[in-house]
């Protein structure tokens, strides 16, 4: 259903998609996609939250959060891990089956509290184990990936249907950094279900960095977001940037992104750029391509990026519409961005994974 429905924005979702062509704006008539009802959301009964007690960092992360968000203890593991990129294959087989056999049949989530490790070869770490690892995905990094089944799951018990928890990590370049990303992702819990006095804005922002820009095509038109109250998109241009106003989604395409970070960010904001190596989350600050936890410093809540060379295919990334209407349905960060990718083997998911802006005071039934 999820394929048919992207059909509608020109863009073709198959498994033997080759990389994208830039396309001028002008080339597709912008519309908006239709998406199915999602029903629920994943709280924090439902989410696993993994320690390494191994990193001083994941010690004071993790537990400052189990106790911010009330995660039930039995939904709590504590590991150790070595504190480095990736994780060898048996090393990260033995963290697997560790989940598996800790944590409860009513966990659907998970939230990993570091920074290291976040991949297992070329793969991510947060797809590897919500999806099972494909080193296949090593000899050619700009080969498709295994697609992902939670594109055409609408419901909040992915495991219990699937047999996947999406996951993500509680990254942040330190300790206080990744406390104020777990506030922000609190604070803006429920603040957009009815609305706002002043909407709330999803930037969408067209670069002439032609690799990287083959997003635009899948951009939604400018202006209020039909059926969603106090949600406008704005379409800009990242030479003539405007000024940032309560920024919910900001979305753009350049390996860096000059000055991207001013502006006024609203709590639950979510942010990424298509690069290669945004998802490297162990460079230092202006070291060659831009890291996601640029977006976490700046004030977004929740990123993603990729941590091995994906090439362009649109699958990787998130899908600009399928992201804004996921979460202005009332999902959680970890939910939106797990149903806004294709392909998201390589791709390190990042940030509060329950932050939910649009979420109902009172949940809707699950199905």
């Amino acid at each position: 259903m999820v394929a048919l429905l992207l059909a509608l924005t020109g863009v073709t979702y198959a498994a033997d998609a080759a990389p994208s062509p830039a396309v001028p704006a002008a080339a597709s008539e912008s519309r908006w996609m239709r998406v199915p009802r999602l029903y629920g959301r994943i709280t924090a009964r439902e989410l696993g939250l993994v320690i390494n007690t191994a990193d001083p960092y994941s010690v004071a992360v993790g537990e400052h959060y189990a106790r911010r968000r009330g995660i039930p203890p039995e939904q709590v593991l504590r590991v150790q891990l070595p504190q480095r990129a990736s994780l060898a294959r048996e090393e990260f087989v033995a963290l697997d089956q560790a989940i598996r056999s800790h944590m409860p049949e009513q966990v659907q989530g998970l939230a990993l509290a570091w920074v290291q490790p976040h991949a297992v070869d070329c793969n991510s770490l947060t797809s590897a184990l919500a999806l099972g690892l494909q080193p296949e995905v090593c000899a050619n990094s700009c080969a498709a990936t295994r697609p992902s089944p939670y594109l055409n799951y609408f419901g909040a018990r992915p495991w219990a249907v699937l047999g996947m928890r999406p996951a993500m990590q509680l990254a942040a370049r330190s300790v206080p950094a990744a406390l104020a990303m777990i506030e922000r992702g609190m604070a803006s819990d429920h603040t957009l279900a009815s609305g706002a006095a002043e909407p709330a804005q999803a930037y969408f922002t067209s670069t002439p960095d032609a690799a990287r820009n083959v997003r635009e095509r899948l951009f939604p038109p400018a202006g209020p977001v039909p059926g969603v109250a106090g949600l406008e998109v704005a379409r800009v241009k990242s030479d003539a940037l405007p000024p940032m106003r309560r920024i919910l989604i900001y979305e753009t395409g350049l390996a860096r992104v000059p000055a991207p970070l001013g502006g006024e960010w609203l709590p639950g904001a979510l942010a990424d750029h298509l690069t290669s190596f945004g998802g490297q989350l162990d460079k230092p600050p202006g070291d060659g391509q831009m890291s996601i936890l640029d977006w976490i410093d700046a004030g977004a809540t929740a990123s993603y990026g990729t941590v091995s060379e994906p090439c362009n295919h649109l699958q990787k990334f998130p899908h600009p519409q399928m992201l804004l209407l996921a979460y202005a349905q009332g999902l959680s960060a970890l939910e939106a961005y797990w149903h806004s990718v294709a392909w998201p083997g390589q791709g390190a998911f990042v940030g509060e994974p329950l932050a939910a802006p649009f979420a109902p005071l009172t949940p809707p039934s699950t199905p």
